[in-house]
């Protein structure tokens, strides 16, 4: 059974589509440096077209059945753009909610004779029209927060550069606070560098790590363990006086690990380890 608003929107769109458009562009959700003007036109017809589609059976109540998948669709998609592009969630939200306004205009006119059927047939358009608002936004919201967590496991990757120091010895100098997620990326990038540049010796340098806790140290000690397996020996180097005493305090047992007090040190190492001798500018004591 047709309903009152599915017979407005399939008798008036063009009337509809012309004062909402008036409307989003009287509210600045457009952005004309986001958006072009025809875009958004179009959009707006897409929209009412496939929601005169989705009310011609009645549905004005049940979001999620199969009838308003292609408006979900479409809402999904509108919603990631405008994410990416940079609008925000209210902004996203006004391009349904700006649709409320001619479509309650046109249920007055229907029916200016029977307030009682304006204001249930205005209620089921609220209803409907405010989850289709509330899906754009969490939609939204989704959206950025994958691209927060995409551009935060870049950040992590950047942040753990292993660098080659020698021939079979490699380097990884962390900088910051080391925490699971991240030391599993420092592991990752670690051993995997251990495999495509063969080498033997891998210096963890710690220099930049403003404090160490029992966590972190357990995590390095991690670090070591894999490394091992991978056939490589490990030395953390950066050992400052503070965490010494941090670490001795802890109780953690570092007794089978390498460490030197500063990069250089441990490279000098790392050198003698592979029965070779540092050039004239590397030699011990000119590090």
């Amino acid at each position: 059974m047709t309903t009152r608003i599915h017979e407005i929107l399939k008798n008036h769109s063009s009337e509809l589509l012309t004062e909402w458009f008036s409307n989003l562009s009287n509210s600045g959700v457009r952005r004309d440096a986001l958006m072009k003007e025809g875009e958004l036109r179009e959009q707006c017809a897409e929209f009412l077209r496939l929601l005169t589609q989705a009310t011609q059976h009645g549905n004005l109540t049940d979001f999620n059945s199969s009838v308003y998948t292609p408006i979900r669709e479409l809402l999904e998609r509108l919603s990631r753009s405008r994410s990416l592009q940079g609008f925000s969630p209210a902004e996203t939200a006004t391009f349904i909610f700006s649709f409320k306004q001619p479509l309650f205009d046109w249920l007055r006119r229907a029916a200016v004779s029977q307030p009682q059927q304006v204001a249930e047939d205005m209620w089921h358009a609220t209803v409907l029209l405010d989850k289709l608002g509330l899906f754009t936004t969490e939609v939204h919201q989704r959206t950025r927060e994958e691209v927060i967590m995409r551009q935060q496991q870049e950040m992590l990757e950047l942040s753990t550069p292993v660098v080659q120091l020698w021939d079979r010895i490699v380097a990884l100098p962390l900088i910051g606070t080391l925490d699971s997620g991240r030391t599993q990326t420092v592991m990752e990038t670690l051993l995997q560098r251990i495999v495509e540049t063969g080498a033997e010796i891998a210096i963890v340098d710690i220099t930049g790590v403003p404090t160490v806790d029992t966590l972190t140290a357990q995590h390095l000690i991690k670090t070591v363990t894999a490394t091992r397996l991978m056939g490589a020996e490990c030395v953390i180097s950066g050992i400052r006086p503070q965490i010494a005493q941090t670490i001795v305090h802890l109780g953690v047992d570092l007794s089978g690990v390498v460490t030197k007090s500063s990069l250089a040190g441990a490279f000098r190492w790392a050198l003698r380890r592979i029965n070779q001798n540092a050039p004239g500018s590397l030699a011990p004591g000119k590090v």
